[in-house]
Parts: C-alpha cells; structure tokens; sequence
C-alpha cells in the first residue's frame, strides 16, 4: 500500500493519454463554447458606433490586428502557458490562487489555521520555501491591511465571474437567434420574436444544469467541435473567394495604423474587440472540472487556429463589401445555401458557449462558500469520478431569472457587448494580479519576473478596461451593480463568520470546568453520545456550557466536533479526520476535527455519525496501544515520559486493526512476526492546546508483542480498552444526539451606524434565508438539539 496519500492522487492527477484526450474533447462543450461563439459579436460590436467601415480597409484590417494579437497574448500566452501552471493542486479560479497565496504566506484571515493542516499531503509546497523570505512576501504579512486588500481583490474578482455568468449567455444566445433577421425575417417582425425565443432558450439551457458538468460535457462537445470545424471552413472559404492575401493585416503595423486613423473612436471601439476573449477565464475556472493538459491541447490544436481562420474569413469578406446598407454581422459572410444550418448550428453553439461561464460561476461559489465567504447553499456533486463537478440549485435559477430580465431589459448585442466586456477584464486583471503574487511568494522567482508579468499583460488589459469603462452608461453599469452587491454579501458574511469565531474564542470555557461537572452540582450523565459542533479546534465552546446550563445534564459520551476547510482543494479520506481525548480516558470525552478541502463532497459518506464512531472506535485502540507502548519504555530504560494521550491529536485513516497484538509507538525496538494493521494513523501535535513535539525525532516504529507477553499487554490494556469500546457501542445503541449553536449576531452597545445595519440586519437576513448547519451537515431531525446562543461582536 502507498504509505503517501499525494503520490495516489498525483498518478491519477496526471492519467493515461486516453483519458486526456477524452478530456480534451468533453472539455470542448463545457470550457470552449463561450470563445467559440466569440465570432458572431466582435465585430458587430466594434463596428456598431465608434467606427465605421470604409473602403479603404484600414478599420477592418486593424481590427483583425487587434483580435488577432490579443487572443495569441492573452489566452494563449498568459493563461495556456502560465496561470494554468498557477493550479492549487490541479483547480483554478481567483479563489485557488487566493489558497495557494494563503498557503504560503501567512495571509489568510480565518483564523482557525493549524500546524497539523500543514501535515496534509495536498498541503505541500510546490517549491520548498528559501530561508530569506522575499521582501514581497515579509510585506504581506506584516501589515493586516494588506489582508483586507487582498481579499477585496479576490472577492471583485469572484463577483466579476458571477456577473459575467449573467450576460455571457444573454449576449451569446441573443446573437446567435439575431442571425434571424438576416436570414428570412424582416426588421419589424425580427424585433418582436427574437427576444421570446432567447428567452425560451435560456430557460431550457438553466433547466439542463442538473445534469451535471460531465454528461453536459458529452452532449455538448459534438455540437462546439462542429461549429469550430464549421467556423474555420467558413473561413477558409472566404479568404480564398475575396482576400487570400488577408493574412498581411496580422502584422502590428495594421493596429497602429487603425489607432492613427481613427484616433479616440478606435480606443472606444477596443471595447467590442476585447469581446474576442470572452470565455478565455473559463480555462482557468473550470480547470478542476478536467486538467492541464486536456485544456492546452484542445485550445492549442483545436480553438486557437479555428478562431483565426473564423475572423480572417469575415474580414476577407468585408473588405470587398462596402456597401452602405451592409449590416456588419458575421451571418452576412455566409453563403445563401448555408445560412440557414449555420444559423441552427450558431444557436446550438450558443448554448453550449453559456455552458462554461455557468459551470465555472458554480465551482467559483462552492470555493467561496468552502472558505467562508459566502452564505451556505446546497452543493450537488454531479460526478463520483471526477473531483470539482458541481450543481448549485439557488445560484441556477437566480442565474437564470437575472439572465431573462438583463435579456428584455437590454435588447441589443452593443449594451450586452458593453456591461460583458468590463466583467472580462476586471476578472482577467485580477487573475494577472494575484498570478504575479504566486510567482513570487508560491514559486519563489525573483520579483522582477513578476514585476514584468504584471507590466506586460497588465498594460493590455488595463487599456481594454479603459476602453470598457468609458462606456458606463451603455451598460457597463450593470456588471458594476452586480460586483458590488455581491461583494457586500461576501465581504458581510466573511467579517460576521470571523467575529463569530472570536465570540466563540474568547467565551470558551476551560478543560476544567467540563471535569468539575458532576453529580455534587446537580450534573447528570445521560445514556447516549453527545455530538457537539463547533467552529472552534481547542477548548469547550460556549454553546456547550448554556446547553449544560439551562439542561443539567449531558451525554455518556461526549464528542466535540469541528468540521472545517483548509486552504487545499481535496484532503484525502486517510487524512480527513483528526481525534484527540479531551480529559482523561474515565471522562469519555473527546475531540474530532473533520477536514475538507474546498472541492471536497462534505458529508460524501452515507452515515456521517456511523463513521464518526468507527474513527473513534479506531482512536480508542490505537490510543490504548499507544499507553501500553509509553509504559513498556519507562519501565525499559527507567525514564519518565511527561507525554499524556490527552495532549494528542491523532489522524485516524481509512484502515482498521486488523489484529490486536500490535501497537505504535516512537522508540526503536525490534519487529516480530505480527505486523500492526494501522498504517494510516500519524501522530501530530496541535499547536494551540497540545504540548509541542520534537518533530525531528517523531518517527514511528511498529511493535509486535510475544506470545510469553501477550497475556500482560491483554490484562493491562485490554481490559481498560474494552471497557471503553463498550461503552462507547452501548451509547452509540442509546442514541445519537447532535448538538448544534442556533446564532444570533447583535453589536455591542455604541457600534457605529454601519456596523449595527451590517450585522444585526444584514448578515441576521442572509442568516434566516440561506441554508441552515443541520441541512449542510445532513443532520436527522429527530436528533437534532438547537441551542440559543447571541453573539454579542
């Protein structure tokens, strides 16, 4: 058995050939549809007021420039070739990047950060750290300021995918059902049957969603890959008909040329050229859905030549069409006789196009809610083989009805064109900020290559935001609208859930008021187990002494549990569970911190109680075994070891004992013939309430006891263990009880205006109407313990 639970996901991390060209091809309907449809609005978006077509080609020639060398810098350069490399163990999104960065410099403001998260396998650094901390990195953390702004950063760009989630599929499927008009409809009957139709579309797009990512991706792919075989026919086509020498206006030159001519209109209408690479931030976002690979190769091989040859056709086109009445739309560089299945296979096309940016505003939010910025909401993992798949039902539908209203309120491609174009590129200088971040506090490369990063892409897309900015009031207000009020809830979730934590840090009660409670204060134990929720990792939570309080009695045995996520994607099933003994071993008490990544399915077992006792059970062997261990030392070499199991947290794994004559311990004795069956425990050290341990020399060695000393190991440790295997099973036989905070947010007396109509409103308002901890922690009803607790921050 491969003892390193990394090396397991590294090997399917990377898969066979086979495997990564089927995910290249699914990839194709769930990653590419946005950028593949791209053609059907540039230009009709650039052309559509700013500038106009001449005959002179100069505008038609440069726009080709600019699409051309902006999709080769950014999708190809910047994201195929570096911030795909920027993956948190294998996922993209600003909220991955934030992990990595938090991972690796002490930034993170949630601040239930362990020392024994650091032991996790998908913990590890990509390149160990250097002794001298770079100047960049040292800066972050020494000023909490700097906290605050780099979450800021990460939340605008969150909300910013969010909103592009909105308007990618209004504008792809409007301009593809606009193809109408220049098909059979007139004008006036145009107008009033393209908006129903859109509209229907979307519903049936949103209603598909529950599907999941992976049979989507099926259906969908052979519709992307035709309409790109199609799109670069079409353009083939059309070069060799009207332009072949149309290739020429590739070069630069064209775009300083189509600058100087056309001056301030040229820098406004950059705001529909930049259109070109809507869909290209869905690589990153939806890289957990697939993989590196998959990704590179279908954009390299496939899209990136397809796009080219789609805009060289059209500009071949209309660079010998210069008609006054010509509308520019990219149907009108289609021939008659294939204009209406283009038409059909556009609309198909579009849909798919919507697809990515849908799939990755759902992986985006789970990020978001994982770490605590953002209210809970059900989460549906639609793949058991593929890590990262996700549904969100609420964020569907709304989705969907924002997607309907911003469709009829708008109702042409230039203000959709306008509010997408600013929602892409605050997303895209984001992910160029935080990648130049990575290169120099998770690579550890010199500033100066970060410095040169930033400068590079980021002056390109700092003058299409520009661009994008100035047109505010032809739509570009909505995307800012929907960033902000998105960013108000995240921001108001994520400051109300740290306050919460600190309530709970400071109101905690010691180890020995729990011990203290007993019958001479009126405390009775009742048959049954006691789970306990908490957000905290030490100590007894405040919940837990109103509970005792005003209900004078508690539970046989006792467990306080805290289910939290670490900054990694996926935490193994070996290393999900942490449990330590809270008091001595005659209390039946204990600890368990259960820990997911922020990709992880929570509660992916059928019966999270039924588990929870196995890795008791488990605990309570191997913490027996380990006594029994400690004791034959001192008794050896007549040391005294102040090491008390209560002081230990242990990850208890996916094995069981598979024979009762073995046990662990960290001194060097010679194996027998009996090996230990519990070779996925490791014993760690919490850095908060346990003592520290001298990690240099932890190892562990396995012992096997002899036949002439197995009747010792089994009347000194096997009684006491089975005693408490007993119990522990006749309380499981008495029932489970789960015992969870019912919170209340109120602000101290003299809080600001502000504070008080944040927290006592705001986040008390999103409290009541999201999802409650029972449902998220599939808690039964029938076992359910609520209690009352204000939180006073």
């Amino acid at each position: 058995m491969d003892l390193e639970p990394g090396k397991c996901w590294d090997s399917a991390k990377k898969g066979s050939w086979k495997t990564i060209m089927l995910l290249a091809y699914q990839s194709l309907g769930v990653v590419y549809g946005d950028l593949s449809i791209s053609p059907l609005y540039v230009f009709t978006s650039t052309f559509a007021e700013d500038i106009e077509h001449s005959e002179t080609n100069e505008e038609i020639y440069g726009t080709l420039s600019f699409v051309f060398w902006t999709l080769t810098l950014i999708p190809l350069f910047k994201y195929v070739f570096v911030v795909l490399r920027a993956d948190d163990n294998g996922e993209g999104g600003t909220f991955a990047l934030y992990s990595l960065i938090c991972r690796h410099a002490k930034v993170s403001l949630l601040p239930n950060r362990q020392h024994a998260d650091e032991a996790l396998s998908s913990y590890k650094m990509e390149e160990p750290p250097e002794k001298d901390n770079s100047k960049v990195k040292m800066l972050l953390e020494k000023y909490k300021t700097l906290h605050t702004a780099l979450l800021i950063v990460v939340l605008l760009g969150t909300c910013m995918v969010i909103g592009d989630g909105v308007l990618t599929p209004a504008i792809s499927v409007f301009s593809a059902v606009s193809g109408l008009e220049v098909s059979i409809m007139s004008k006036k009957h145009h107008q009033y049957a393209v908006i129903p139709i859109t509209c229907f579309i979307l519903v049936c797009l949103f209603a598909l969603q529950h599907y999941g990512t992976h049979k989507v991706g099926f259906f969908f792919a052979p519709i992307v890959l035709t309409w790109l075989l199609c799109i670069s026919t079409l353009g083939l086509y059309n070069i060799f008909k009207w332009n072949p020498h149309v290739y020429k206006a590739l070069s630069p030159y064209y775009m300083f040329k189509f600058l100087k001519k056309t001056r301030i209109s040229g820098w406004l209408s950059l705001g529909g050229i930049l259109l070109c690479i809507t869909g290209s931030e869905a690589m990153f976002a939806d890289l957990g859905h697939f993989n590196y690979m998959a990704i590179q190769i279908a954009f390299t091989f496939l899209v990136y030549p397809a796009l080219i040859l789609a805009y060289m056709g059209q500009a071949a086109y209309l660079s010998q069409h210069h008609n006054a009445d010509l509308q520019i739309s990219y149907y009108v560089s289609v021939p008659e006789s294939v204009r209406w299945p283009v038409l059909i296979l556009a609309i198909l096309a579009s849909v798919v196009g919507s697809q990515a940016i849908i799939s990755g505003t759902f992986s985006i939010i789970n990020q978001s809610q994982s770490l605590g910025c953002f209210p809970r909401v059900k989460v549906v993992h639609t793949s058991d083989k593929i890590h990262g798949q996700v549904y969100i039902p609420e964020i569907n539908w709304m989705l969907m009805i924002l997607c309907i209203a911003v469709t009829i309120g708008f109702r042409d491609t230039k203000h959709l064109g306008n509010a997408s174009g600013l929602a892409v590129m605050t997303v895209m200088l984001v992910t160029t900020c935080l990648t130049s971040l990575v290169i120099v506090v998770c690579w550890n490369k010199p500033p100066i290559l970060a410095f040169c990063f930033l400068l590079f892409f980021g002056s390109v897309e700092l003058l299409y935001f520009s661009a994008s900015v100035t047109k505010f009031r032809e739509g570009a207000w909505l995307p800012i609208l929907l960033a902000l009020f998105l960013m108000i809830i995240m921001f108001l979730w994520h400051y109300a859930t740290i306050k919460k934590y600190e309530y709970d840090l400071h109101n905690k009660v010691s180890l020995e008021w729990l011990l203290a409670l007993g019958p001479s204060l009126g405390i009775a134990r009742v048959p049954g187990i006691g789970l306990v929720f908490t957000d905290l990792t030490t100590g007894i939570p405040a919940n837990f002494s109103r509970f005792v309080t005003n209900l004078p009695a508690y539970h046989r045995v006792l467990v306080f549990v805290c289910v939290k996520s670490v900054p990694v994607p996926h935490v193994t099933p070996a290393e999900r569970y942490l449990v330590g003994r809270v008091g001595p071993a005659a209390h039946r008490s204990y600890r368990c911190i259960v820990r997911y990544g922020y990709r992880d399915v929570h509660q992916d077992v059928d019966s999270f109680e039924t588990e929870l006792i196995k890795k008791l059970s488990d605990f309570i062997q191997y913490d027996w075994y380990r006594t029994r261990a400690n004791s034959m030392s001192i008794e050896d070499d007549g040391s005294h070891s102040n090491e008390s199991s209560s002081y230990r947290l242990t990850v208890i794994g996916t094995t069981s004992f598979c024979s009762q004559q073995g046990y662990e311990s960290q001194q060097s004795v010679q194996q027998g013939s009996v090996s230990v069956g519990f070779p996925t425990v490791q014993s760690l050290t919490d850095v908060i309430e346990m003592e520290p341990i001298d990690h240099a020399a932890e190892r562990r060695v396995r012992f096997a006891l002899d036949d002439d000393h197995e009747s010792d190991a089994r009347s000194e440790v096997g009684v006491q263990m089975q005693e408490e295997l007993e119990d522990l099973y006749a309380a499981q036989e008495a029932g489970i009880a789960f015992i969870l905070g019912h919170s209340y947010v109120k602000t101290k007396q003299g809080s600001s205006l502000l504070k008080k109509l944040a927290l006592n409103y705001g986040y008390n308002f999103l409290r009541r109407n999201c999802r409650g901890p029972d449902v998220a922690l599939k808690v039964p009803p029938v076992s359910l313990l609520e209690v009352g607790m204000v939180y006073i921050v």
